[in-house]
């Protein structure tokens, strides 16, 4: 092995090499990125140079709206409300000591809070998540 070959095979110990850049057209970069179909161009890249196998690429579907009915009825009773301007409103009277705190207050309280959770549940069944809390 030469000496100049061997100085660039030496890295410390501990050490990552240093990057390769590579600079592409649009059009060669586009090609690349539809080759790749979602895999990172530099696992892809890796890939058909030292012809290994693509990694695994863990996708999310391109419409992640499990539901748009339900989606559109949550979003429609959201812009149909005061809700975000009641809730304000309610907060800034709870900081300066003027929300009076009674049967009827904590009902409507109670009343708001069911009704915001019902709208969380439906945003998250419309959009296929996972729950993941009460």
């Amino acid at each position: 092995m030469s000496a100049s070959a061997n100085k660039f095979n030496k890295i410390a110990k501990g050490k990552t090499p240093p990057p390769f850049s590579l600079r592409l057209t649009f059009e060669e970069r586009a090609a690349l990125e539809k080759a790749a179909n979602g895999t990172p161009l530099g696992a892809y890249i890796r890939a058909r140079l030292f012809d290994r196998e693509l990694p695994k690429v863990r996708r999310r579907g391109a419409q992640p709206v499990a539901d748009h009915a339900a989606l559109a009825k949550v979003l429609a009773a959201l812009g149909g409300s005061r809700l975000s301007s009641n809730l304000n409103q309610m907060a800034r009277a709870v900081h300066t000591g003027s929300l009076p705190v009674t049967p009827d207050t904590e009902s409507d309280l109670k009343a708001a809070c069911a009704d915001i959770a019902a709208m969380r549940r439906a945003l998250i069944e419309a959009l296929g998540l996972d729950g993941g809390g009460p």
